[in-house]
């Protein structure tokens, strides 16, 4: 392979990882667990900071449908995609996001991290791993002050937590 097209396959990679972390939050917002199912790798992981998650792509979809289960109406909006190439089949990645969520009788703001780990499995990029870590997270009346608070993490009738990054207040 020459140089430009090692280039443009590594371009090409990129831009198939920042459509799988889209694709994975169109699904998740829309309930197409088969998708959600589809974006893992056979043994991928899905944890949320200190919650350990499921394991395998039908496993991790049959998690998210329970957690559904709470929630009406979600947007997941993705800001940013970082990715590293770690080799040709190997990646780690950062995708930073807000979401919008309907649960509790409220709608719920919040910031979150993914910290993934992309493997290529038959020639497609996968989630070989991924850790959904909360900024912040509360009803839009607690937005205001969420980001200088010390428990930042207010999910309605839940006690707030601590943010799984550091609050600067």
């Amino acid at each position: 392979m020459t140089d430009i097209e090692a280039r443009v396959r590594r371009l090409e990679d990129r831009a198939e990882i920042q459509d799988l972390a889209v694709r994975y939050f169109l699904a998740s917002d829309f309930d197409d667990f088969d998708t959600i199912a589809d974006a893992f790798a056979p043994e991928g992981t899905f944890s949320a900071g200190g919650f350990p998650g499921a394991t395998g792509g039908n496993g991790i979809a049959d998690m998210i449908r329970q957690a559904r289960t709470a929630f009406g109406t979600t947007i997941h909006t993705p800001n940013y995609v970082l990715v590293d190439f770690v080799d040709d089949d190997h990646a780690t990645g950062i995708v930073g996001a807000h979401l919008e969520i309907a649960t509790g009788g409220t709608t719920v703001f919040g910031a979150v991290r993914y910290e993934d780990e992309y493997v290529r499995v038959d020639g497609r990029w996968r989630f070989a791993s991924r850790n959904m870590r909360t900024v912040h997270v509360g009803p839009w009346g607690d937005v205001a002050t969420s980001l200088t608070a010390e428990l930042p993490v207010r999910w309605p009738g839940a006690d707030a937590t601590a943010s799984d990054y550091p609050v600067n207040a």
